[in-house]
């Protein structure tokens, strides 16, 4: 009845389907845990956010990576802005997506160490390689409130780092590059500047990060694993018309086969209506005429 399933057609077709569900499976759960990752940073940004300030010197220090667990807390820092060695880093976009450039200030700590802060959005000028137009920073000494944040990297962000920019133009953010250029020690990460707000609106504040939305990845991991459930339910169903076409098309093959037999007694048999019947009439008739 099942002799079919032996064939090389359903052999293939089951060995796809029996690779198919863990398959499916393993992406389900591959976007769950996306979806509890999103969650579980959505809390940490959002606690992170609420928790008071703290001087920036208590999280970082020259040469220190920022842990995840301290990104987006709010710290201070007192200093005087080097306007000297100000930069702006590349293709950033502002909160209405237009692509322009961040304001990389160092901010000089009365230890002399520096703090990088990240004082906003300007767009880019006409010429990508000129200088953009940059409102300058409060004179003096200042005390600014920022969102702590890590060095950027390629494999971090996912941007090059090209080489062979025009002066003081970045491609990441990154102290130790910063270090470097300024012949200083530099605070390991940089800051995203929320306070003092900049007179005029400009350069535009880096928004908040996003940490109300959970994206659709709960809703994919269903998805997959409603697929895999769906495989082995589509294989049954195939079996099952398989099994019914074939039952179907041998039942028509006995119907026309007995419809013949029917067919060939009355033509070809020796009934009486056969050529034997006819031979016996035509004998009895010529006995009878002798």
């Amino acid at each position: 009845m099942y002799r079919f399933l032996l064939s090389r057609q359903w052999v293939i077709l089951t060995l796809v389907a029996l690779v198919l569900i863990p398959v499916m499976v393993e992406l389900g759960f591959w976007q769950f845990h996306r979806h509890e990752r999103r969650v579980a940073q959505n809390a940490l940004i959002a606690d992170n956010l609420r928790a008071e300030p703290v001087p920036v010197t208590e999280l970082t220090s020259p040469g220190h990576s920022v842990p995840r667990e301290d990104l987006w807390r709010h710290v201070t820092a007192t200093g005087t802005f080097d306007t000297d060695h100000e930069v702006v880093v590349r293709r950033r976009t502002n909160a209405d997506d237009r692509v322009g450039m961040h304001v990389l200030t160092p901010l000089v700590l009365a230890d002399g160490r520096v703090v990088l802060v990240n004082r906003g959005w300007v767009p880019a000028a006409a010429d990508q390689r000129a200088y953009p137009e940059v409102p300058p920073p409060p004179r003096g000494e200042v005390t600014v409130t920022g969102r702590l944040m890590a060095d950027q990297t390629t494999g971090s962000s996912g941007i090059r780092d090209l080489k062979g920019l025009p002066p003081r133009q970045v491609m990441l953010i990154n102290s130790e590059q910063q270090a470097e250029l300024l012949g200083r020690q530099v605070l390991g990460g940089y800051l995203d500047l929320t306070a003092p707000e900049p007179s005029g609106g400009a350069p535009e504040p880096v928004p908040e990060p996003d940490h109300d939305s959970i994206g659709a990845h709960m809703a994919y991991a269903v998805q997959w694993w409603l697929f895999a459930a769906g495989v082995p339910v589509g294989w049954v169903v195939l079996v099952r018309r398989e099994r019914r076409d074939r039952a179907e098309a041998e039942a028509a093959a006995r119907t026309q086969s007995a419809e013949a037999a029917a067919e060939g007694g009355p033509d070809g048999g020796e009934g009486p209506g056969g050529a034997g019947g006819a031979d016996g009439a035509a004998s009895r008739t010529q006995h009878a005429t002798t």
